[in-house]
């Protein structure tokens, strides 16, 4: 499949991004990432493997819409945990004091 990643001209084939990913230990995921064989990559990685350019070069979006288009599943950024109780500020400012609302402690 052809596509364009920093406005280069890319071809890419499912096979040929198993392949170049293969032994490639993922970074730490923060935002958008895609999940090739049984790993989860960022995508500003998978891009960075496959075009040999810096990731400030391109963005994110570029490589998602071309894993998906060869079929890989993308992801969008961790979803934010749910928050269960006061989140560590308004725990410490209802210790010293502050009127931040209800508050267990």
């Amino acid at each position: 499949m052809r596509c364009v990643i920093a406005r280069y001209p890319f071809d890419l084939t499912r096979t040929g991004v198993l392949e170049s990913m293969k032994g490639v230990k993922p970074e730490l995921v923060t935002g958008a990432s895609v999940t090739i064989g049984r790993r989860r990559y960022p995508v500003k990685q998978v891009g960075r493997v496959l075009t040999r350019q810096d990731p400030r070069d391109f963005s994110a979006g570029e490589v998602t819409r071309a894993m998906a288009r060869l079929g890989f599943t993308c992801h969008d950024g961790p979803q934010a945990a749910a928050v269960s109780g006061p989140t560590p500020l308004e725990a410490a400012s209802a210790l010293l004091g502050g009127e931040t609302g209800p508050v267990a402690v």
